[in-house]
């Protein structure tokens, strides 16, 4: 009983993100045609049970949010049992426990899923989802490349189900007084944005072929990738880190956050310019085959421009945090994070600041918080149209590019430019990797 009220607390705590869920970037919930009446219960599905289902809970618990959780999902047997037992213990329910989303989807009785899979199934997943006339909550990164961005948006709109991109600290009420500041020339004119993320990973094993663990349908694990056999200790968290066929380095790991952060503040679409300095400089005869040191920038039309500082492994707080996001203009400058806010003049003066310390702040892995109730919440509401979504994908793949672009940059080894209208690289190499290879039969259907 009393993690249920734990979850419960976690809910209530959270309904006060939705007054503030509208912000600039937003559509009108009138935009979209609705499935759903106001009061009608919502029937909701979680695909993937690693580190972040648990942060859906508490605004899947809340009476208010006459929500019920008919399905477990997830391609290993032991997280479906862990999360069995944790929704029984804290929400007193017994979902359904499905090793194969495609089951889920063709469930007539499901209205939205909650998708918080390994990335290279997120685009895929959405779709299908989409098509089957599903309202979605994607985790970031919302698409493994730039194509599929472009494909989850023409999805979206041939379907028009609800599609709220996992960038939490949208419903952040902190982000959100700020950046409306910021747009109301509180700073003056913004320029420049700096966001960085910093944390102490350690070596990480190579890979051997070995047989897949006990209970893991491999074979799904892969799903849109090519197959290959099983190599040890990839399912449970190094995919991030082995190669492309699953992963999308950092950038799609953590610059998703700060980079969306940046590009709001901004206000700002696409870049002109893309240049990056990249490597792995750390444990380098370990089994890690991405950089794990990137500087990115990105020069917007107006001399604007947004830079990353990313380091995977090396500790060193340059910048007082482990994360977040500085915004430059003429009159001052604000960082923003996770928690907050603090408003500076030139002479480094705080004039301003709105700080609530929450347990998403940082690093930490998975959890879930106040940001992620409130995004679970306006969710929830944006289907029944009573707000709208504060982190449409239309908006999410966008800030999704910055990563595409970034990785792609350090990929090929060279800067490149943008049409700053449609997004598309100016360099023949870069193009290469727009897409991606898939298994046969899963590859995304135009429409």
């Amino acid at each position: 009983m009393s993690s249920r009220r734990n979850f419960i607390k976690k809910a209530a705590a959270g309904t006060a993100g939705i007054a503030l869920g509208s912000t600039a970037n937003a559509m009108s919930a009138k935009s979209y045609s609705k499935i759903l009446g106001a009061n009608d219960r919502i029937h909701v599905a979680i695909q993937g049970l690693g580190r972040r289902y648990q942060a859906y809970l508490g605004a899947i618990a809340a009476k208010d949010s006459n929500v019920e959780l008919v399905y477990l999902c997830d391609v290993m047997k032991s997280q479906r049992d862990k999360a069995a037992q944790v929704v029984l213990k804290g929400l007193n329910i017994k979902p359904t426990l499905e090793n194969d989303i495609r089951n889920v989807i063709n469930d007539k009785k499901v209205d939205a899923i909650f998708m918080a899979t390994p990335d290279h199934w997120h685009a895929p997943g959405a779709c299908m989802a989409m098509q089957a006339g599903k309202h979605v909550y994607l985790e970031k990164p919302c698409s493994h490349n730039p194509k599929e961005g472009e494909l989850l948006v023409a999805y979206q709109q041939k379907y028009n189900r609800m599609v709220q991109m996992g960038n939490q600290q949208r419903s952040s009420l902190q982000s959100q007084e700020i950046i409306k500041d910021i747009h109301n020339g509180i700073i003056g004119d913004v320029y420049e944005a700096t966001a960085f993320y910093t944390n102490s990973r350690g070596a990480v094993p190579h890979q051997t072929k070995t047989a897949p663990p006990e209970g893991l349908d491999w074979d799904l694990f892969q799903g849109p990738a090519p197959r290959r056999a099983y190599t040890d200790n990839t399912w449970d968290y190094n995919w991030h880190w082995y190669g492309w066929d699953y992963g999308t380095a950092e950038m799609g790991n953590n610059a998703t956050h700060e980079l969306d952060i940046a590009r709001w503040a901004l206000d700002v679409i696409y870049p002109e310019r893309v240049h990056v300095n990249s490597g792995k400089f750390h444990y380098k005869d370990d089994g890690w085959d991405m950089y794990d040191t990137m500087e990115a920038t990105f020069e917007f039309s107006g001399n604007r421009s947004i830079k990353w500082d990313g380091q995977s492994r090396n500790g060193y707080r340059k910048f007082g945090a482990g994360r977040g996001t500085i915004i430059y203009g003429s009159k001052g400058c604000v960082f923003i994070d996770r928690d907050g806010y603090k408003l500076y003049d030139q002479k480094n003066k705080v004039l301003k600041e709105n700080i609530v310390k929450g347990i998403e702040s940082g690093n930490s892995l998975g959890g879930g918080g106040q940001l992620s109730t409130n995004h679970t919440l306006n969710f929830f509401e944006a289907i029944r149209g009573k707000a709208p979504l504060t982190s449409p994908i239309e908006q999410g793949v966008i800030s999704q590019m910055l990563t595409h672009y970034a990785n792609i940059a350090s990929r090929i080894d060279d800067a490149f430019e943008v049409d700053e209208t449609t997004g598309r690289i100016f360099n023949r190499e870069a193009m290469k990797l727009w897409s991606r290879t898939y298994e046969p039969g899963w590859e995304i259907k135009p429409v």
